[in-house]
């Protein structure tokens, strides 16, 4: 791939452009295979400059922290627990606006790069409830000027809470109206990582002996549920889908390995099977025994294997582009583990929150797994190993055209914004395929792909 030119297949639209959509998803499954999804260069140093960003702003909040200071001697104030506290904040607010996960070209964002902030403080928009509104006070499905204040009033707690001294009313602020908004639209609450940042602004309301134990158990929950989301047949194909995406593999021989026979069998190779299963048990072991080790040579190593860890999925730019969350959970290692070591049981004056708070996380995930239509995969940790819920929206006619018409939106669909970008349909075709074939590297995406036609009969083709 070139720096400002993506690496894209060559078609013949003469021919291809009359082929079946599984004829025209083959030719981009074998290129996705070898080159991944074909992002030029700039739009990876655009994903580290975002990075880089974040962590300055997130570090400048710090900064205005009474008894902290010193831009550039962190070792005077890295064991504060408000240094971690205000970072956990930060990325919270980072991905509620619209910034982190799903931001920009790797997710089909261009113009603009984002929705989120747009979307949910504009009046009009589809919201979507939990509990399917049956809390009072939550029905309907229309965004009121009282969800988008709501809204903003969110945003605007988080930066009060992160600007001077972080004190227990303005966290407890941001978790009640986390939890208001998530109530009236729950796509918020899942947006800004309710059960990561918002269960650690939870132990800030802990007992002050209680709270670096607190957010312990919260990370070891989280680690410990997203490696049991990889416990599957499925996990494989993720690995080989990720890794072929990643540009850190230069040379097409070590993307081939990753399937059983390229180009003729694009599932997943022991080579694939064997990434995927090792890191599921890292992801077991290591965070074990960071938080049972009590410090010394072994609580270093288990340390730095996660940052590693968490280093090589930023490395691999994961389509959902996780890269914030990681960048956060590398600092979660060095403070809660490093400047922190060990777990004080005896120490604690309230324990019972603490285990009704952990016991709240492994339960959805446990239920979740076992009732997944009953509970977003995101609370039930899920999409830790890409596996995501999935649909496929199919238009005919003037469907599209009705629905624009009567939808209030933020931006245009992935495929209009591709439109624009490449300048015609025909040519946008070809980064949508790119799109169909990543979700055709995934079981969920093959069996979406065998379904449509029975969903849509034998004129299916007939769909966008």
């Amino acid at each position: 791939m070139g720096f400002l030119q993506p690496n894209l297949p060559v078609v013949d639209h003469d021919v291809w452009d009359h082929q079946s959509r599984q004829e025209r998803i083959a030719p981009m499954t074998r290129h996705f295979a070898e080159y991944g999804f074909g992002s030029p260069d700039v739009v990876l140093v655009m994903y580290l400059v975002k990075m880089i960003v974040f962590v300055a702003v997130g570090w400048a909040f710090i900064m205005t922290t009474p008894g902290i200071d010193g831009w550039f001697e962190p070792s005077s104030w890295w064991q504060r627990p408000e240094a971690f506290y205000k970072f956990a904040l930060w990325t919270m607010l980072f991905e509620v606006l619209g910034l982190g996960c799903g931001f920009g070209p790797l997710n089909l964002r261009f113009l603009p790069p984002m929705g989120s902030a747009l979307y949910w403080l504009r009046p009009g928009t589809i919201r979507l409830p939990p509990f399917r509104g049956r809390i009072p006070g939550t029905g309907g499905d229309t965004r009121s000027v009282v969800d988008a204040a709501l809204y903003a009033a969110l945003l605007a707690s988080i930066v009060v809470a992160l600007i001077g001294a972080l004190t227990r009313w303005e966290v407890a602020v941001v978790v009640g109206l986390l939890a208001v908004v998530g109530l009236r639209d729950q796509v918020i609450f899942l947006a800004a990582r309710g059960e990561v940042y918002g269960s650690i602004a939870v132990t800030f309301l802990f007992a002050t002996t209680d709270q670096v134990t607190g957010a312990k158990f919260v990370m070891l929950a989280i680690w410990c549920g997203a490696a049991a989301s990889k416990l599957n047949r499925h996990f494989p194909f993720v690995m080989a889908a990720m890794q072929s995406n990643s540009p850190m593999w230069r040379f097409g021989g070590v993307k081939r390995r990753l399937y059983r026979s390229f180009p003729e069998d694009l599932r997943p190779s022991g080579f694939a099977a064997t990434l995927a299963h090792g890191a599921t048990v890292i992801e077991f072991v290591a965070p074990a025994v960071l938080m049972f080790s009590g410090g010394g040579t072994i609580t270093t190593v288990a340390a730095i294997v996660m940052i590693v860890f968490h280093l090589g999925i930023i490395s691999s730019f994961p389509m959902g582009v996780p890269l914030e969350w990681n960048v956060f959970m590398i600092w979660g290692v060095v403070f809660l583990f490093l400047a922190h070591p060990g777990v004080e049981l005896a120490t604690l004056s309230q324990p019972w929150w603490i285990l009704v708070l952990t016991a709240a996380l492994i339960g959805l995930v446990v239920y979740g797994n076992l009732v997944p239509a009953r509970v977003s995969f995101l609370l039930s940790m899920r999409y830790y190993a890409g596996n995501w819920a999935a649909t496929v929206w199919c238009f005919r006619g003037d469907s599209l055209e009705r629905l624009d018409r009567g939808v209030t939106k933020a931006t245009m669909l992935p495929h209009q914004q591709l439109e624009r970008v490449y300048g015609s349909a025909e040519e946008a075709a070809i980064p949508l395929f790119m799109g169909y074939a990543f979700r055709g590297f995934h079981t969920h995406g093959r069996a979406l792909w065998a379904l449509v036609p029975r969903a849509c009969g034998p004129d299916h083709e007939d769909y966008l």
